[in-house]
């Protein structure tokens, strides 16, 4: 019986006649009408693993409405006809990495995004963690690149200027399982070539984190596990970028492709028609929306959402590093669970927990999945309260169901490369995802014009002075020379009229009240901009911007209605 038939008589004795399985090209592809979601993501699930290259799962719900992707709010010709290398299509993480690579050599490269900034799904709807790589599964691409990618990060973030620590990771255990399964766990880790592991008794590590609930009995600890912030991460990549020559198209949405054989010649977006060389798919979780207006879509994403909790960085000092419980490492083979994180900033972050919906852009949180990652976590430190809370979000994962990275070059469209479902360890991977992105564009390239090293590359990105982490002197000195950064407008964060001018007038200026935060984290703190938001419109004003146009994240999140007094 062949795959296909084996794949089929399940398919019949779960769900009826209602799915049709067909063959195309080396993947499956799933179609037909069901009654809920769930039943959509466990066919794809049954399609899995069974030998082809991918699951192309177009199965719909019967009566389940149809999502409204945010589209950008404006019309113009500000790229049409422009001809350019390299298109990269997307702007999180793994987008800005690319372009940062490619910046290295003597090409014209465009990034674009559908969104007024970068970084406004996944790349700041994560908990900013640097994977060691233990979890992936050896041989897999997520093992490879997550070790890479969290080796590179030292000196990455030294060039880009980008707060970065160690704290290493603690996975807690309170039962005697985990020697049990040491020696497992270490040769796991010697596949992954994930270094300096060991096991940490209860003795020792009550000294190390006294905060720690008693009964945890010891912690396997990766001192290879890293934090830093996720957002300005992806912006200083897209900034050092910038200055050496690459371009960032903001609110520029991928329409259509024109294609002439196996090759796209032409990329229709709201803001004109571009003619690239290579094409890049880095469009998180669209990126089997733009595989398919390409003719290449051997692969879905099914959105899976994760839920986080932010608390007060007063708590911050209990902590010092990443803590998780092997209960909550994985969810059912395919995410990590989440912990407790102290953030680069200070804060204790405590998630995500994840989930499947059929939704791309729904960011909604629910009290239910709050509540409970609350009664999962916090008894890991006991003088943690849920009336710490300041804020929780979501984010959603760009998970294919084979579960794995797509790193390469399509095998039917001769200019085009995937860098497609990128979950979790995504940030971790993705300085080595941006290297091998590199090289397959220079292998395409090759074929068509001679690529040169840039002169005058400069790796090194001058970053917006931070106030609140300078002495006394150095913070003097600043002022006298820019005395806008002796107003402080956000108390909660300490940052300063200066730092927010200047993320207004950065290489990719915020236009929008997020886009600040994202930069200089205004608004940030404890009581989520409710003194600074004011004064961040009106510096706005006084910058030039229209004081009724300005938005807290784009197109019509219009900050004020009218004019009251003349």
């Amino acid at each position: 019986m062949s795959k296909l038939s084996r794949i089929k008589k399940k398919m019949t004795r779960l769900f009826g006649t209602a799915i049709e399985c067909r063959e195309w090209r080396s993947s499956i592809v799933l179609e037909g009408i069901v009654n809920s979601w769930e039943q959509v993501v466990a066919a794809g699930n049954l399609a899995a693993g069974k030998g082809y290259k991918g699951v192309v799962n177009r199965i719909e719900v019967k009566g389940l409405p149809t999502e409204r992707i945010r589209k950008p709010d404006w019309r113009d010709h500000h790229l049409n006809q422009r001809r350019v290398d390299v298109l990269v299509i997307g702007g999180g993480i793994i987008g800005s990495a690319i372009i940062r690579e490619l910046a290295k050599w003597e090409l014209s490269v465009l990034l674009v995004d559908k969104e007024g900034d970068l970084a406004m799904h996944t790349s700041s709807r994560n908990d900013g963690m640097i994977h060691p790589g233990l979890l992936p599964k050896p041989g897999s691409r997520k093992a490879y690149f997550n070790v890479r990618g969290n080796e590179l990060y030292s000196r990455v973030t030294k060039e880009l200027n980008v707060d970065f620590t160690r704290p290493g990771s603690f996975i807690l255990y309170d039962q005697w399982a985990m020697k049990l399964l040491y020696p497992l766990i270490k040769l796991r880790a010697r596949r992954n070539k994930v270094k300096d592991l060991r096991l940490i008794g209860r003795d020792e590590l009550q000294q190390l984190e006294p905060g720690l609930a008693p009964e945890i009995r010891g912690a396997l600890y990766i001192p290879s596990a890293g934090v830093l912030s996720p957002y300005k991460m992806t912006i200083a990549y897209a900034e050092n970028a910038v200055a050496n020559g690459a371009e960032v198209s903001l609110n520029t949405m991928v329409e259509a492709m024109e294609k002439k054989g196996d090759e796209i010649t032409a990329v229709k977006t709201n803001r004109g028609k571009v003619f690239p060389r290579i094409i890049i798919n880095a469009a998180g979780v669209f990126s089997d929306v733009i595989a398919d207006l390409a003719g290449d879509q051997f692969f879905t994403i099914h959105p899976r959402k994760g839920e986080i909790i932010l608390l007060d960085r007063k708590k911050g000092e209990l902590i010092k590093a990443i803590y998780s419980r092997p209960e909550f490492n994985r969810i059912k083979g395919s995410s990590k669970g989440g912990g407790i994180i102290k953030t680069i900033e200070g804060n204790v972050l405590i998630g995500p927990d994840a989930y499947e919906q059929p939704y791309r852009e729904d960011f909604t949180t629910n009290r239910e999945n709050i509540l409970a990652l609350l009664e999962r976590f916090l008894p890991i430190f006991p003088e943690l309260s849920a009336k710490d809370v300041i804020t929780y979000f979501s984010g959603i994962r760009a998970a294919t169901y084979e579960e794995d990275f797509i790193i390469e070059k399509s095998e039917y469209v001769q200019n085009l490369i995937h860098a497609a479902g990128i979950q979790s360890p995504g940030l971790a991977s993705a300085p080595a995802i941006a290297e091998e992105i590199e090289k397959l564009t220079l292998e395409l390239l090759s074929g068509q014009k001679r690529v040169k090293a840039r002169v005058g590359w400069n790796p090194v990105r001058k970053a917006i002075p931070e106030l609140s982490k300078m002495g006394a002197r150095s913070r003097g000195e600043l002022i006298r020379k820019k005395p806008a950064y002796g107003e402080i407008v956000c108390r909660c964060e300490e940052i300063s009229r200066g730092e927010v001018i200047d993320a207004l007038q950065s290489p990719i200026p915020a236009t929008t009240l997020d886009a600040i935060k994202r930069r200089v984290r205004a608004g940030m703190g404890r009581c989520q901009g409710e003194f600074c938001t004011p004064l961040l419109i009106k510096i706005m004003e006084e910058e030039g911007f229209d004081i009724m146009e300005i938005t807290k994240k784009g197109n019509n999140s219009y900050l004020l209605l009218e004019e009251t007094k003349g």
